[in-house]
Order: structure tokens, then sequence, then C-alpha cells
């Protein structure tokens, strides 16, 4: 069965400050690990991102949105993946985390 991630990171920073630092690092993940392998696609509207990675027949599609003081994230998982919801909310938590930290 599949399965939606839902986080929310909390942050310090301005909106549009944090909106570049994600949009800074989803192009750096493009390029560094996707390798090619991974068709990526994603889409700003203001202060939200619809994203979606297909690899392997697989699918995995999301929802970011860019507030005040947090930035909510919900990830679809497809049923292949569902079984690592958890840690890849863990990740999800810990990575954005440092990626939000006023610095």
């Amino acid at each position: 069965m599949a399965e939606t991630i839902s986080i929310d990171i909390p942050h310090k920073l301005t909106r549009a400050e944090a909106r570049q630092r994600i949009s800074d690092s989803f192009g750096r993940m493009r390029q560094e690990v996707m390798g090619g392998m991974i068709k990526w696609e994603d889409t700003w509207t203001d202060d939200h991102l619809d994203f979606r990675a297909r690899v392997m027949g697989q699918s995995v599609t999301g929802r970011l949105d860019v507030l005040d003081t947090a930035v909510h994230v919900e990830v679809d998982l497809p049923m292949f993946l569902a079984a690592l919801a958890e840690k890849v909310k863990g990740k999800l938590a810990r990575e954005g985390q440092i990626l939000l930290e006023k610095k």
C-alpha cells in the first residue's frame, strides 16, 4: 500500500531565504545525486513546490510549502518504498533542519 509522509521543518529564516536554500538544494541534487538515472521534475508557484522523481518504473511525488516559521513537506511513496517511510521521514527531518539552520 502506498504511503504519504508529512513533516514540518521549523526555521528562523525569511520565506525568501528558506525558498532559496531549498531551490539551491534541489538543483544540487539534480546534478550530484541523480546522474541521469532519475527523471526529475519540479515546479515552483510562489512559495509552493510540486515535485516528482521517477526511477526504474517507480514514481515519488511531493509537495512543499515554505511558510513563515516552517517548511511543510508531503511525499507520496509508492508501495515499493512505503516500508521505508519512517526512515525517509527521519532523513528528511534531519537534512531539512541542517539546510534551514540560520547561519
